[in-house]
């Protein structure tokens, strides 16, 4: 990791309250960047529940703005 744990932790505390069952997501994981449009990668908690996310091609959804 680029930024220690320790060091992204005391950087949140100060611009954020964390409260109990918070999640910090920290990046990427290794192997990301062989990731293309249409893969789907889930993120499970048990007893909480699965996040799921399908790729899309940043060209595919330009920002409109």
């Amino acid at each position: 990791m680029i930024i220690p744990i320790r060091r992204m932790l005391a950087y949140l505390t100060n611009v954020m309250t964390l409260k109990p069952r918070d999640v910090i997501l920290t990046g990427s994981p290794v192997g990301a960047e062989f990731v293309s449009a249409g893969d789907v990668i889930e993120c499970k908690i048990n007893e909480i529940g699965t996040l799921c996310n399908t790729f899309v091609s940043a060209k595919d959804h330009a920002n409109p703005y």
